[in-house]
């Protein structure tokens, strides 16, 4: 089965969507959501205009906040200090990369954990990490949410995490640990990397590397989520071989129109709760 990230992630804003709707009806509020735009790097500018986009569609009140690449660090955490006191503003997300002048540390950090809808704040990954509840990043979120999909109950299950980065390997180890899996990690620095993966019942593919899990990398009937986004001369490929573990796999998440579409999705939910919290 290849897994349609683009119909998944409709039914989810449509159930957002939805849900706003009621809000606005009983309270007349709806959440509002700023991201912050750094320089005029072509991905990051496509990226932001989805976000804007599925933002309105959905009812949360959307502003883009553009700076030029040359803006100082203290310019920035300013502006994220006014929006965090700023109660029309339920999520604040600062749009990576930034330019080398600015401290992605201290620009995480400046923000309210509570309007941290990247998840990415010190207390919120620490509470993931501890159990609690938290703002989890949107890439994982929108991957266990595939997963689930495929395979509601978890429990027992080997998954295999091929990355070890914050904003995805060690959230996602986090996230599958909570639904009772046993949860192991490879990266650049496993001895054999085929042998590991060959023991996952999931495989979660998100190192950058493109096409480097093969159909003999993974076993019958394991569900594999490719995080990878990669380009190879004109064409964008994933992490997995697609066209051969696709006759292996349980299900697959294609690249593109798999897990792309659910990260901007879980953003909005992300939203939505970090409104409803506060």
């Amino acid at each position: 089965m290849i897994i349609d990230g683009k119909k998944e992630a409709q039914l989810l804003r449509d159930k957002i969507k939805k849900e706003i709707d009621l809000i606005k009806l009983k309270f007349n509020k709806v959440p509002g959501l700023t991201v912050i735009l750094i320089g005029d790097f072509a991905p990051s500018q496509i990226y932001v205009k989805n976000k804007e986009k599925n933002a309105k569609e959905v009812g949360i009140n959307s502003e883009v906040v553009r700076y030029p690449k040359e803006i100082s660090e203290q310019e920035v955490i300013k502006k994220i200090r006014e929006l965090n006191d700023n109660d029309a503003v339920s999520g604040i997300l600062v749009q990576l990369p930034l330019p080398p002048q600015i401290n992605k540390e201290k620009i995480i950090n400046a923000i309210d954990p509570l309007k941290d809808v990247d998840g990415f704040h010190p207390i919120n990954v620490g509470n993931l990490s501890s159990g609690h509840n938290a703002t989890v990043p949107c890439t994982p979120l929108g991957c266990l949410l595939l997963i689930k999909k495929n395979e509601p109950n978890l429990s027992g299950k080997h998954a295999v995490i091929i990355g070890r980065s914050n904003l995805n390997g060690k959230p996602m180890a986090q996230l599958l640990l909570k639904e009772n899996c046993t949860v192991t990690i490879v990266h650049s620095k496993t001895k054999d990397l085929k042998t590991e993966c060959l023991k996952g019942d999931i495989v979660v593919a998100a190192v950058g590397v493109a096409n480097l899990v093969k159909s003999d990398w993974v076993k019958e009937n394991s569900i594999v989520i490719d995080v990878g986004i990669n380009k190879v001369g004109d064409k964008i490929v994933g992490d997995v071989e697609f066209d051969t573990v696709k006759e292996k796999a349980k299900a697959i998440t294609p690249v593109p129109g798999g897990v792309g579409p659910m990260t901007i999705a879980c953003l909005l939910k992300n939203t939505l709760e970090c409104f409803k919290d506060r």
